[in-house]
């Protein structure tokens, strides 16, 4: 996974657990199970750091996509897109350039990385 793909991963990630902390009912499923959910602030930081790594572009593409998906970058396995579940083609090649567009999903239009 280049690392352009890899920034944006952790970024849904962190996104996805603010997300999660935001909704009440969450929360308080989390706390009865004996979880702590003090580190609001730290993954907010953790964000912030980590949106000054990635290319303006690529986080634009990111953002767009999800708008319409809670999970804009999937993994791909066996050459099935793991966002949609359709096969992609051959010609999607695994990997992205360093300045290059970033693979994605013909069908769904995700952001896609190899595993």
């Amino acid at each position: 996974m280049s690392d352009r793909v890899q920034r944006l991963v952790q970024l849904q990630d962190l996104e996805l657990m603010i997300d999660e902390l935001q909704d009440p009912d969450h929360k308080r499923k989390e706390e009865a199970l004996g979880f702590s959910v003090e580190n609001f602030a730290q993954l907010e930081k953790a964000r912030e750091r980590l949106l000054k790594q990635i290319p303006k572009q690529d986080l634009r593409s990111y953002r767009r996509i999800r708008r319409r998906h809670v999970r804009a970058v999937v993994p791909v396995h066996n050459g099935i897109c793991l966002g949609c579940f359709q096969t992609l083609p051959t010609r999607i090649q695994r990997g992205s350039s360093a300045s290059g567009p970033l693979p994605a999903c013909e069908n769904c239009g995700r952001i896609l990385y190899w595993f």
